[in-house]
């Protein structure tokens, strides 16, 4: 949540919710962990192996970074925060950035879920959540067995409702 709050201030007020920031929280759970800044493939001989994905989101330049850059519903919200961040608009410097800069990675995630035009799921909607997840992002790798626990510590963090206090 430090870097998605943040995020939030460089964007339309009406981009930040609790849905939102579960389905953040749990996509960059299922991508990374919160352990992994860069894409980690495979092991070779011990040693790990890179994959083309960057930041907790696990953006790929190709992907999510260049989707975002283009796509008319924020292609001019993405410009402001980078902007803000003082950053230009080549998809190599965001895709770049976004493998340290927390706060650019979680602007790029609200603005990829916002590129769908279905309503964010809320809570207790997990198979709804992980459809929206399989749209926004592609995974490559499918692990439906983790999404509904990861989706469970996000609620569990953002509070599924507003009068749950939130671990923030």
């Amino acid at each position: 949540m430090s870097a998605i709050e943040p995020a939030y201030l460089m964007l339309p007020a009406r981009m930040a919710s609790r849905e939102a920031s579960a389905m953040i929280l749990a996509i960059c759970l299922q991508e990374s962990g919160f352990r992994f800044r860069r894409q980690v493939a495979r092991y070779s001989e011990g040693h790990p192996v890179y994959g083309p994905a960057r930041g907790y989101a696990q953006f790929e330049m190709s992907g999510g970074i260049l989707g975002v850059l283009r796509h008319e519903a924020t292609r001019e919200h993405i410009r402001k925060v980078l902007d803000a961040l003082s950053y230009d608009y080549d998809i190599l410097t965001s895709y770049t950035a976004i493998e340290h800069n927390d706060v650019l990675c979680a602007a790029y995630a609200r603005l990829l879920l916002w590129s769908d035009p279905a309503p964010l799921p809320v809570y207790g909607q997990d198979e709804t959540a992980w459809q929206y997840y399989m749209r926004t992002w592609r995974p490559g790798s499918r692990h439906r067995a983790t999404w509904n626990e990861n989706l469970a510590v996000a609620w569990h963090i953002v509070g599924p409702t507003p009068d749950t206090e939130c671990l923030m």
